[in-house]
């Protein structure tokens, strides 16, 4: 299973009769899943779907999801009741014929309220849309998850290439003469010459002592395991795959504990070197894992 990224952008739309919808969907970083749905009035129904749908599909991630409804302009159409006309028509015949009254017309009765209706075609627009607005809303959300994976794989290259860097500057860092036994031993010896000669009074023997302590505090070899581990840690996530973005966010702390400890023991140039560039790579990484979900 590959990772996924939490940034992307999917649109899906159609027509149904005289309406267009259009569904769109923005995703961008978050801790975790907040889902905000906007539709027009009335199709509050389609928000609840919306909501539900993207949370099964998504762990993690801001999504903005926008859906749009136009309807072509149509003058209204009338319509006769005919079922109150002819009662209307049975009462007036039923009246008594008199001069003083003249008999109904067609002008008068179509005035009389509730003959005539104004009737809008598609007055149960929702009834009309609902299918295809939720198969439109399967088409975007599919077309978001295409999109996350697609920008995942590109993560998932760029933080393969700073795993590689890691990698490669631990081992150098391992394999570096300044971490020997016998370079540190010379450094605190040549340390501990320099302050004798300064301060003949200063107590040899109690400056050696001092000095086995720091041999073992310049020791670097936990942090060189432990960076080892780490970079086997995350080799393992990213083959799991999947919402993998939180472990691969504590994962990148603990590379950042481990490479800036390297630099406060390394009382070597060279050593400082490689845990300076160490710290620029892990940092880099980080920056890329707040994208992953």
């Amino acid at each position: 299973m590959a990772i996924e990224s939490m940034t992307g952008f999917a649109r899906a739309a159609g027509t149904a009769g005289l309406h267009a919808w259009a569904w769109e969907i923005r995703s961008v970083n978050a801790r975790g899943l907040d889902v905000r749905v906007r539709v027009p009035s009335g199709f509050e129904a389609l928000a609840e779907a919306a909501r539900k749908r993207l949370g099964a599909a998504f762990s993690r991630g801001t999504l903005h999801v926008n859906l749009s409804i136009n309807s072509d302009a149509r003058p209204a159409k009338p319509r006769i009741n005919e079922a109150v006309l002819a009662g209307l028509l049975e009462s007036v015949a039923r009246l008594p014929a008199s001069d003083s009254i003249r008999p109904a017309s067609f002008d008068a009765l179509l005035g009389i309220r509730g003959v005539v209706e104004i009737a809008d075609e598609d007055e149960d627009v929702l009834a009309q849309l609902e299918a295809p607005l939720l198969a439109g809303l399967e088409a975007v959300v599919l077309g978001l998850k295409e999109a996350r994976s697609a920008e995942g794989r590109a993560l998932e290259s760029v933080l393969t290439g700073h795993l590689a860097s890691i990698g490669r500057l631990t081992d150098e860092a391992e394999q570096h003469p300044g971490r020997s036994v016998e370079a540190i031993r010379a450094r605190l010896a040549m340390q501990v010459q320099a302050l004798l000669d300064a301060s003949p009074a200063l107590d040899p023997q109690r400056l050696h002592q001092e000095a086995a302590l720091l041999a073992v505090k310049a020791d670097i070899r936990e942090e060189i395991d432990r960076l080892h581990a780490h970079v086997a840690a995350l080799r393992a996530l990213f083959d799991q795959g999947g919402p993998i973005g939180r472990k691969l966010d504590f994962l990148a702390q603990e590379f950042g504990r481990e490479s800036s400890t390297l630099c406060a023991k390394a009382g070597d140039a060279g050593l400082s070197r490689i845990g300076l560039e160490l710290r620029t790579v892990v940092d880099q990484m980080r920056e890329q894992v707040q994208n992953v979900e």
